[in-house]
C-alpha cells in the first residue's frame, strides 16, 4: 500500500485551521499536506517499520531527557512548515528556545515551524523519491539535520543545510555533532 495523493485545489484550498480540523476529525487517517496543497494519505507503518521508529524516538527521548535541550516528538505530531507545508516526521526535535517561543495554542496544534532535527524510515510503502524529496523540503524551510534512514539497504543519507547528502552504508552509529550535542543513535538495534 503506498501513500495517496489527492488535489482538491480546483474544489476547494483548505486553509491551515481547516486542514487540522479535517485532521481531528478523521483520527484514522494519517494526513499530511504539501507546499501546493495537496492532501496526502500515509498508510499504518508494518511491525518492523513502527518498531525501528520507537527505537530511534526512544534513543533521542532518553538523550534529550538527561540533556534538557530541547522537545522530542513522535510521528503523529504535525508540523505546518515555513513554506505552507503540513508533516509530520517520524522523530523530530525542537530546540528549547524555539519550543518556548510558542504560544500554549500553537503548542497544542500543529506546530507552526519546521524541526531542527528530523528523522524518516523508508519504508516499504514509501518511495524513496518522495523520502528524498522530503527531506530537502525539511532542509529549505529550517532544518539542521535530518537522517533518512533506509533499513532493506542498510543506508542511511545526512542531510545538512547548504551541504551535498552524504550517504553511508550500514553505519553502526550516527552522530548529532553540534545539532545534537552528545547524541549517538545506535543503529544496530534498526538494523536487526
Amino acid at each position: 500500500m503506498t501513500a495517496i495523493t489527492l488535489n482538491l485545489n480546483s474544489i476547494i484550498k483548505l486553509t491551515s485551521e481547516q486542514f487540522y480540523q479535517l485532521c481531528e476529525e478523521n483520527p484514522d487517517l494519517k494526513l499530511e499536506r504539501n507546499a501546493n496543497g495537496e492532501l496526502i494519505v500515509m498508510p499504518p507503518t508494518g511491525g518492523e517499520t513502527g518498531k525501528s521508529n520507537s527505537t530511534a524516538n526512544a534513543q533521542i527521548w532518553t538523550w534529550n531527557d538527561r540533556t534538557e535541550l530541547g522537545e522530542v516528538f513522535d510521528s503523529s505530531t504535525g508540523f505546518t512548515l515555513p513554506n505552507k507545508a503540513d508533516r509530520s516526521p517520524d522523530v523530530s526535535w525542537v530546540e528549547k528556545s524555539r519550543w518556548s517561543a510558542l504560544t500554549p495554542e500553537q503548542r497544542e496544534k500543529f506546530i507552526p515551524l519546521c524541526p531542527d532535527f528530523v528523522i524518516e524510515l523508508v519504508s516499504p510503502s514509501d518511495s524513496l523519491k518522495k523520502s528524498q524529496e522530503k527531506m530537502q523540503e525539511y532542509m529549505e524551510n529550517g532544518c539542521r539535520l535530518g537522517w533518512l534512514i533506509n533499513r532493506k539497504k542498510r543506508e542511511v543519507e545526512i542531510y545538512r543545510p547548504g551541504q551535498d547528502v552524504e550517504v553511508l552504508q550500514s553505519p553502526l552509529t550516527l552522530s548529532g555533532k553540534n545539532v545534537l550535542p552528545g547524541f549517538v543513535l545506535n543503529l544496530q538495534k534498526i538494523w536487526n
